[in-house]
C-alpha cells in the first residue's frame, strides 16, 4: 500500500523569487523529505504577478492530529523539526522576499496549496510587498537588578534618639518605595530603547518576556521587540543597537537577525480555511490541522 502524503507548506514567495531558489530542490524538510517549489497560477501587478509556495511531501501517519499531539511532549523532537522548518525558511528568504508559514501548516496535497493561493492571492501578493526590500531584526534588552534596586547588603541600622526604631521604619519604608518603582525605572529604560530604534525601523512588533528559565537569562528581561528596517537603512540600526549597547548603565542589548519576516506578513483570517496559513507561529503553537 503505498503511503499516504501530505503537504507541508513553508513559505510564500512571488514566482519570480521562487525561480531563483534552484538551492532547495537539494535541501529536505522536517521529514527529511525534499523541498520543491510548486507555483501558483499567474496574474498582473507587481508583487501579485505570480505566487509560489516553499513545500514538502510528509507521512500522514506522522503529522496527523494524533501524531503531533504526541510529538510536541517530546521537547527533542520539537526543537529538531522547528530547526528543520526554519532552516528551510532562512534558505529561501536568501533568494528573495518570503512570507514564512507557522510550523505545521499542513493541506492534503499540492492541489490545496495552490487552492490556497488563488484564494489569497491579494492578501498574499500584499504581505510580499509590505515587506520587501526590509529585513527583521529581533532585540533584546536585559535590566541588572542591582543597577535599578537598593543594596540588600545596606541593611538599614536600628532607629535610636528618643523614638527608637522609628528611624528604622522610615528607612525600610523608603525602600519599600525604591522597590516599587524599580519597574517604573527600568520601564523608561526599556521605552527609550524602543523609541531610538523605532526611529530607524518601518514597523516593529512587541512581544512577551521570555520565561526565564527556559531561555537562561538573568535579570529582569524588559524589551523583546522585533524591527523591520529597510535594507537601505540596516547599517544606521546597527550603530544605533551599538551605541545603546555602549552607553547604557545598568542593562545590556542583545541583537539577533537577519530574519525573514516572521513577525510581519501576518494574514487576515481566512473565510475559506480554519486559521490564518500566513501567521507565523512559534515552534510551541503549530497549526497541525490539515487543510
Amino acid at each position: 500500500m503505498t503511503e499516504q502524503l501530505v503537504t507541508w507548506l513553508y513559505a510564500v514567495a512571488s514566482a519570480a523569487t521562487a525561480g531563483g531558489t534552484g538551492p532547495l530542490e537539494g535541501g529536505t524538510g522536517v521529514a527529511g523529505e525534499p523541498v520543491r517549489v510548486i507555483e501558483g497560477t499567474g496574474g498582473t501587478g507587481g508583487a501579485g504577478e505570480g505566487l509560489a509556495a516553499v513545500v514538502g511531501s510528509v507521512p500522514l501517519k506522522d503529522f496527523d492530529d494524533d501524531a503531533m499531539h504526541e510529538h510536541l511532549q517530546d521537547l527533542r523532537w520539537l526543537e529538531r523539526s522547528a530547526r528543520s522548518h526554519h532552516q528551510v525558511i532562512g534558505e529561501a528568504s536568501r533568494h528573495g522576499t518570503v512570507i514564512p508559514l507557522r510550523f505545521g501548516t499542513l493541506f492534503h496535497d499540492d492541489d490545496g496549496v495552490l487552492g490556497m493561493l488563488a484564494d489569497r492571492k491579494a492578501d498574499l501578493a500584499a504581505a510580499l510587498e509590505r515587506v520587501a526590500g526590509r529585513t527583521e531584526w529581533g532585540v533584546k534588552a536585559f535590566a541588572d537588578p542591582k543597577a535599578f534596586l537598593p543594596d540588600p547588603s545596606e541593611e538599614p541600622a536600628e532607629g535610636d534618639g528618643d523614638k527608637p526604631g522609628t528611624a528604622y521604619l522610615l528607612r525600610r519604608r523608603a525602600r519599600r518605595k525604591e522597590k516599587e518603582t524599580a519597574h517604573l525605572r527600568v520601564t523608561r529604560q526599556a521605552e527609550e530603547i524602543h523609541a531610538a530604534l523605532s526611529e530607524l525601523a518601518v514597523e516593529s512588533a512587541e512581544h512577551p518576556p521570555q520565561d526565564a528559565g527556559l531561555a537562561a537569562y538573568e535579570g529582569w528581561m524588559i524589551l523583546n521587540n522585533s524591527y523591520l528596517v529597510a535594507d537601505d537603512r540596516t547599517a544606521d540600526f546597527l550603530a544605533r543597537v551599538s551605541d545603546l549597547k555602549r552607553r547604557l548603565t545598568g542593562t545590556s542589548v542583545e541583537l539577533s537577525g537577519p530574519w525573514p519576516p516572521y513577525s510581519f506578513t501576518a494574514l487576515p483570517e481566512s473565510e475559506h480555511e480554519p486559521g490564518s496559513p500566513g501567521s507565523p507561529g512559534s515552534p510551541g503553537s503549530p497549526g497541525s490541522e490539515v487543510r
